[in-house]
């Protein structure tokens, strides 16, 4: 199997920054709940019974063809760094991360598949893909599930579907999710109604590491909340509609901006590359919100030349588990935020400054919407 260190040193498929309206839809991922008959759910067993299960279930896993070569290892032994540094990467959940004894996590070798033991449920797994392209994620996580059910003895029951520990999964148990770049729609005060609007329809929203957190970077997330009595295609075939209605609501906002205020948007490109070109201390949220103007001055070719997976790979470099592991160390916050913006200079070498228009005889442009401030 893949040393950890290989696996993080390799760019995943979906970070690469390509796939169908990859400008606004950063990822696509399909999420599978499951659970073996015989044993308790993770959270009412006890550690003897949960490394039973994940000792009985894990070579069946890493036997797996599309897992041939891939990264696995059993938690006990990871350190807690190594295991935030997956949670960055969206690889396991940070439910997951806080657990040791008794779990497990089994990634393929493009980090597109990854199978979580003994989180809520004993399997989670997933399928991650570039842009909008939830089909085919869930097709590749299908076919993983197809092979491992005819494996291992699933809990299945004939009118509820498959079982999970929390009812709200019954039924499929998938979880579809789209992670969308949203400068656009924040930047012109449309994005609470558009969310408002995703919310009731019965999708939910949720920030960049899932529910409960923050819509950093102007990054959020629609998922489904239905699995009952749906079927898996229908539920992908409703969140694409509504992701092709927000991706349009955000394109006509970014055109908007760029035709209305073209200095403002210019400008706040231009501040936040010189900031992130310069800056020799970058807190987390500043560097995101800086970053998320910067992949928006790239979008609108404010930007010359600039290769978008290179600033999608920088939003993973400067997480606090991945400077960490850069580090060989534990870092105090202030030394944290020297290295991200170390790392952040040396990037964006690579990266054109944005370019200067001359705005002689050009008259003043029109009052430009309000904006939250970059802290």
């Amino acid at each position: 199997m893949m040393r950890f260190t290989t696996l993080i040193k390799n760019p995943a498929d979906w970070m690469k920054g390509s796939g169908l309206h990859s400008d606004v839809v950063m990822t696509s991922r399909v999420r599978l709940a499951r659970n073996l008959r015989g044993f308790h759910f993770p959270g009412y067993s006890q550690e003897k019974d949960r490394v039973e299960m994940m000792q009985a279930v894990r070579p069946v896993i890493e036997g797996l063809p599309e897992m041939k070569s891939g990264f696995s290892e059993d938690y006990s032994s990871m350190s807690k760094i190594k295991k935030q540094v997956l949670v960055e990467r969206h690889l396991i959940s940070r439910e997951h991360a806080a657990r040791s004894a008794g779990c497990a996590v089994v990634v393929d070798k493009k980090q597109s598949i990854s199978i979580m033991i003994n989180e809520e449920d004993h399997f989670r797994m997933q399928g991650i893909r570039p842009g909008l392209s939830l089909r085919q994620a869930y097709e590749s996580i299908d076919a993983v599930d197809t092979e491992l059910a005819s494996q291992l003895p699933y809990a299945f029951d004939k009118e509820l579907g498959f079982l999970t520990a929390c009812p709200t999964n019954l039924g499929t148990g998938m979880r579809a999710s789209v992670m969308l770049h949203l400068p656009g729609l924040v930047l012109t005060e449309q994005v609470g109604q558009v969310m408002k609007a995703v919310n009731k329809i019965g999708l939910a929203v949720r920030g960049l590491y899932g529910e409960g957190t923050e819509a950093l970077g102007n990054l959020f997330q629609i998922s489904n909340q239905q699995t009952l009595g749906e079927k898996e295609a229908d539920i992908i075939l409703q969140i694409e509609k509504v992701v092709e209605s927000v991706v349009r609501s955000e394109q006509n906002a970014r055109l908007k901006l760029h035709e209305d205020h073209p200095v403002t948007v210019r400008d706040r490109v231009g501040r936040a590359f010189a900031i992130l070109s310069h800056a020799h201390i970058l807190a987390s949220k500043e560097a995101l919100e800086l970053l998320s103007m910067l992949r928006l001055g790239a979008d609108l070719d404010i930007v010359p030349n600039c290769d978008r997976s290179v600033l999608d790979m920088l939003l993973l470099e400067i997480q606090p588990a991945h400077l960490q592991l850069r580090a060989n160390r534990e870092l105090s916050a202030e030394e944290r935020d020297v290295l991200r913006a170390e790392i952040t200079r040396d990037r964006l070498q690579s990266v054109g400054s944005p370019g200067i228009v001359s705005n002689k005889q050009t008259p003043p442009e029109p009052e430009a919407p309000s904006a939250p401030h970059d802290e």
